[in-house]
């Protein structure tokens, strides 16, 4: 298993068990790690963000810390705070991890996260870029307020 895998993992085991949110000192990961305070960054960066549902927060210097907290929508809002993140425009990566999300926190049947993939990917939207990901914001916005 990569290293950041590892890390990914360890991150949201620790946030589990402190019931949905850590802080960290990203020294202290490091060193536990064997690996740069840089490779920390990039994991938290790429694994935990809002768009993965995710509030990073940190601060710098002698006392520094990372804090992540993973945001769990009001009960009944759920697909309609998807809709609400997503801007004007999105990207197949980033409507793959939203769609994951949606599946993993059951507002979406496993067909349903297929169906909707299948219909955002590039071979679904043949048109160059920047339109396909204004286009596919939208049709993933249609498809989640109609299953709302």
């Amino acid at each position: 298993m990569k290293l950041s895998n590892l890390i990914e993992t360890w991150i949201q085991e620790m946030i589990a068990e402190q019931d949905g949110a850590i802080e960290l000192k990203r020294n202290e990961l490091a060193t536990r790690f064997h690996c740069v305070p840089s490779q920390i960054n990039y994991v938290i960066s790429t694994r935990f963000s809002p768009e993965r549902g995710y509030i990073v927060e940190s601060r710098r210097g002698g006392g520094g810390y990372i804090k992540i907290t993973r945001v769990t929508p009001a009960s009944g809002n759920e697909l309609m705070h998807v809709v609400n993140m997503i801007g004007s425009s999105l990207s197949f990566q980033d409507a793959r991890v939203l769609v994951q999300n949606c599946y993993e926190y059951d507002l979406i049947s496993q067909k349903e996260a297929r169906i909707i993939l299948a219909a955002l990917n590039e071979r679904s939207i043949p048109v160059k870029q920047p339109e396909q990901d204004i286009l596919r914001a939208g049709i993933l916005k249609n498809i989640l307020v109609n299953l709302a």
